[in-house]
């Protein structure tokens, strides 16, 4: 079975206006997101690594160049239609968890399924399957406020994984929790991936990148500096630009 195209950015950019000037944020990015892999989208703050994020989320349209999300050049859907497909194919996680606070976790997580016209039955069990699976099972009446920041991200993990997207898509993931809850949070990860789940992991920290990922994409200066693949467990370069 050939691994399928899940994303595909092809010589995209993504320019700004500020006043008068045009700024760059990125510039000749080619990212290829296979079914199954785990990518990691690296490079300091100010890179053009968060623009990078959204371009390959689909949650911002590139000035140049193409984004094909499941094949389709998202330039040529409405916003509808788009929001409809990066749903089914995406799940986000973010650095700041993003839980509605007054609702519970059970609630949180099945928000995303009303979007779906998922019918109330399923979606109740289903939320609590995802729970379950994050180890929460025990919590899921508990809100935001009464969650520690790990329980939270675990939380926002069964969240992405509830409409049963091929891609998950982590922004920072462990970037306001301490060493052992973000740890918890990246073994999840892991084992997604390993159950056959996307992951695009965003990050500056490059340990995190290479515990985790087999291929690294390194931003810099809103351009594509290189791509690392982790082959028999060393890192080599794939490409240098």
């Amino acid at each position: 079975m050939k691994e399928k195209s899940l994303i595909i950015l092809k010589d995209v950019a993504k320019y700004y206006r500020m006043g008068d000037e045009i700024v760059k944020a990125v510039d000749g990015l080619n990212i290829e997101v296979k079914s199954g892999d785990f990518i990691a989208i690296m490079g300091p703050s100010g890179s053009g690594k968060s623009t990078t994020m959204n371009l390959v989320g689909s949650l911002d349209l590139a000035t140049k160049g193409a984004i094909y999300l499941g094949g389709i050049n998202i330039e040529e859907l409405n916003e509808s239609d788009l929001a409809q497909i990066r749903g089914k194919v995406i799940g986000f996680i973010f650095q700041s968890f993003n839980l509605i606070p007054n609702m519970t976790a059970k609630e949180n997580v099945m928000l995303p399924m009303i979007f779906h016209n998922i019918e109330s039955d399923i979606r109740e069990a289903r939320a609590e399957e995802l729970l379950k699976l994050v180890g929460l099972e025990d919590r899921a009446e508990h809100h935001p406020n009464q969650l520690s920041g790990g329980e939270q991200q675990r939380v926002a993990i069964a969240r992405a994984l509830a409409n049963e997207p091929e891609v998950i898509l982590a922004d920072e993931p462990t970037g306001n929790l301490d060493t052992k809850a973000g740890e918890i949070v990246m073994q999840y990860l892991e084992t997604l991936n390993k159950e056959g789940k996307t992951i695009i992991l965003v990050t500056h920290d490059p340990n995190l990148a290479q515990k985790h990922a087999r291929v690294i994409y390194h931003i810099r200066d809103g351009k594509l500096e290189k791509v690392t693949k982790k082959i028999k467990g060393k890192w080599v370069v794939a490409h240098h630009h």
